[in-house]
């Protein structure tokens, strides 16, 4: 490929992995973020959400050489833990025994990232708000948050890549004939709680698990850092009986814990006070079209599709936004209008896919997880899909562990999943016949 000019909106995790992609292919590649660099800061708790890097994730990392820079950073979960009330506890494997998804600080992840892409050559320029696009004249605005100084950066292609609330969008929006855009925002919000470490730094729950605490209309979660430390998670409505708004009082906060996750008490010593102070943010989906202006300006990761958490997917999907976007390089050179059409041609449908997965997963995880018959249910696809590999992969799995189908693919795959599974959970006796030949025979009738 012919060396070409970049800019890259936005030096958040996307950005800053498509900027060593792009560096790796010759290009001259500029970032510009509108936050001090992070590096320099003091990373400060509240709104962060441990991610999970899954094998979507890894594959991106893989391809372009850094896997391993970010695996000493990560820490492997197998399964998820899910905390009872009453304190029980139950382990639930994500996949076969081998299998993890990884957990790692958003915040020690992007300052990785960032190094690695100086290393390779990309020019990163901090404290840069977009103030518009001319994509016609591949021109960037840019004002300097502290001084005010206004600049005009020309390049051969734009990216945007910076996030959920993406300026590079909203100025497509305003530029673009029949720019389609939805957002949609769920009634829950998320707050930030902390575990510590215990003694010279262990653990004070398992290491190795994704914690769950699910309460039906919310849940609690818990994901393991370096440190010995738990992130923790509590997504919760924001008005209603039970909700951010009717929690106040160090009281109300108190007594809500000991009645719904009296376990987390002795865990979490700052409790009310972390309660109290930490923000409460809202989580958003985004779906919009196009994602291109001609052959100079492409929307990637979160600007192009976020989607709530609940899958662990949206770094995932926007890292193998990266590597999708590298393999239509490799195959079309510098036909940059044949390469943008073809990439979101491919990811738009995934990444509807995975924004409806996403929502369809935060019911999972609040509230199936912990009864009884999705057990049930998860352990006869289990054992059916280990007595017939080639004939039944889990959703989650599809999802998680196999990155070569597509989001779309794992979609339609687990609707057609679904409908087999409720008529074998229909089946009289089936908590005591669910391992026996004629479910395993029945499963492979509806198959057929």
């Amino acid at each position: 490929m012919k060396s070409a000019k970049v800019s890259v909106i936005g030096s958040g995790l996307v950005g800053s992995l498509l900027s060593i992609y792009l560096a790796k292919r010759g290009h001259a590649v500029s970032t510009f973020e509108r936050r001090p660099d992070m590096r320099t800061q003091k990373i400060v708790a509240g709104r962060s959400i441990n991610l999970a890097l899954s094998d979507r994730g890894w594959r991106a990392l893989e391809a372009v050489g850094i896997s391993e820079d970010i695996r000493a950073i990560s820490i492997p979960m197998k399964g998820r833990m899910i905390h009872a009330v009453n304190g029980d506890l139950n382990f639930q494997s994500y996949g076969k025994e081998d299998q993890a998804i990884y957990s790692v600080s958003r915040g020690v992840l992007n300052c990785k990232l960032m190094d690695l892409a100086e290393k390779h050559g990309v020019e990163i320029f901090f404290n840069e708000r977009c103030l518009s696009v001319n994509a016609t004249k591949k021109q960037v605005e840019f004002e300097h948050a502290k001084t005010g100084i206004k600049s005009t950066h020309q390049s051969d292609l734009i990216f945007g890549s910076d996030g959920a609330y993406s300026a590079a969008r909203l100025q497509m929006q305003l530029g673009t004939d029949r720019f389609n855009y939805s957002q949609f925002y769920i009634p829950h919000g998320y707050k930030e709680l902390t575990i510590p470490a215990g003694p010279d730094g262990t653990f004070l729950i398992d290491k190795n698990a994704l914690h769950i605490w699910p309460r039906g209309e919310f849940m609690l979660i818990a994901l393991p850092n370096l440190d010995g430390s738990f992130t923790c998670t509590l997504f919760f409505p924001f008005e209603g009986e039970t909700s951010f708004a009717t929690l106040k009082t160090d009281a109300e906060i108190m007594d809500f814990f000991q009645r719904v996750f009296p376990d987390t008490i002795p865990l979490i010593p700052t409790l009310v006070e972390d309660f109290k102070n930490n923000p409460v943010a809202s989580l958003v989906t985004v779906k919009c079209y196009p994602w291109r202006i001609g052959e100079s300006m492409m929307l990637i990761g979160d600007a192009a599709h976020a989607i709530v958490p609940f899958f662990g997917q949206g770094m995932n999907c926007g890292f193998e936004d990266c590597l999708v976007l590298d393999s239509l390089m490799g195959t079309k050179g510098d036909d940059w209008d044949a390469i943008f059409e073809a990439f979101q041609g491919l990811r738009k449908p995934d990444g509807d896919a995975i924004a409806d997965l996403a929502l369809q997963n935060f019911i999972e995880m609040r509230d199936l997880v912990g009864q009884p018959a999705f057990r049930l249910r998860k352990q006869i696809e289990a054992r059916f899909s280990g007595l017939h590999p080639a004939k039944w992969t889990p959703q989650y799995s599809l999802v998680t562990f196999s990155p070569q189908v597509r989001y779309s693919e794992a979609l339609a795959e687990g609707k057609r999943q679904e409908k087999i599974m409720d008529q074998i959970m229909a089946m009289p006796g089936i908590a005591e016949k669910w391992d026996s030949n004629e479910v395993e025979n029945k499963i492979l009738e509806l198959l057929a």
